[in-house]
């Protein structure tokens, strides 16, 4: 199950201190989606991977907090200008968090590949959340910047392309553009590396391009 504890952290945009919740440990089922969201035993821990200043709306992981954590200028008045009228009265869900994440990796000029991952556990938050919506638009982002990332050659580990091809598919499945999704399924084979490891991927963007289910590995 997920274990939390509490954290004392400072916030590089204003300043302010405060505690969150961090995850100490987490148990998986086991199992994968088959978007590779993988399953927790009790309490999600998305949620508490990443921390937001209540108030300027701030918001990254544990090590992107402190007083050593250099922010430019125009990424604080993007946080003020934006972020923290965004900021609700009670407790922000996980989908909102990364949202706000992905917001500043943006104005940091983050690599796609790490918006996109963002994205995408918004995403995966608003399973947990039955938001059926802001699923489908936080999978549509993901995707676009997963296809930015792979566009670019050296931003996507050679390893890691069958993998990142066979998800964007997943992910243009699973908002219903089946056109675009089989389009990136037929993409896969073209970018293993090793026939023998890779098989699975080759075999799971096949299954789901003929005959989706919801559930591998």
């Amino acid at each position: 199950m997920t274990t939390l504890h509490q954290v004392e952290l400072t916030c590089p945009v204003c300043e302010q201190r405060f505690s969150s919740q961090a995850v100490l440990s987490t148990n998986s089922l086991g199992g994968l989606q088959t978007d590779f969201h993988e399953l927790a035993v009790g309490a999600q821990p998305l949620p508490y991977l990443l921390h937001t200043c209540a108030r300027c709306g701030y918001t990254a992981g544990e090590t992107d907090f402190g007083d050593g954590i250099g922010i430019g200028l125009d990424v604080k008045q993007h946080v003020w200008g934006e972020l923290t009228p965004m900021l609700p009265a009670g407790p922000l869900q996980g989908s909102d968090k990364y949202e706000l994440a992905a917001k500043v990796a943006v104005w940091q000029d983050a690599e796609p590949r790490r918006i996109a991952d963002l994205y995408l556990r918004a995403a995966w938050c608003c399973m947990d959340e039955s938001d059926t919506e802001a699923e489908r638009y936080f999978r549509r982002h993901a995707a676009w910047m997963f296809e930015r990332a792979l566009a670019s050659f050296d931003a996507v580990d050679r390893g890691e392309r069958a993998r990142l091809t066979y998800l964007v598919a997943e992910l243009w499945r699973r908002v219903g553009d089946l056109a675009r999704a089989r389009e990136w399924f037929d993409k896969v084979p073209s970018e293993i590396t090793d026939a023998q490891s890779d098989a699975w991927i080759v075999r799971e963007a096949r299954r789901q391009r003929d005959c989706p289910r919801e559930w591998f590995r």
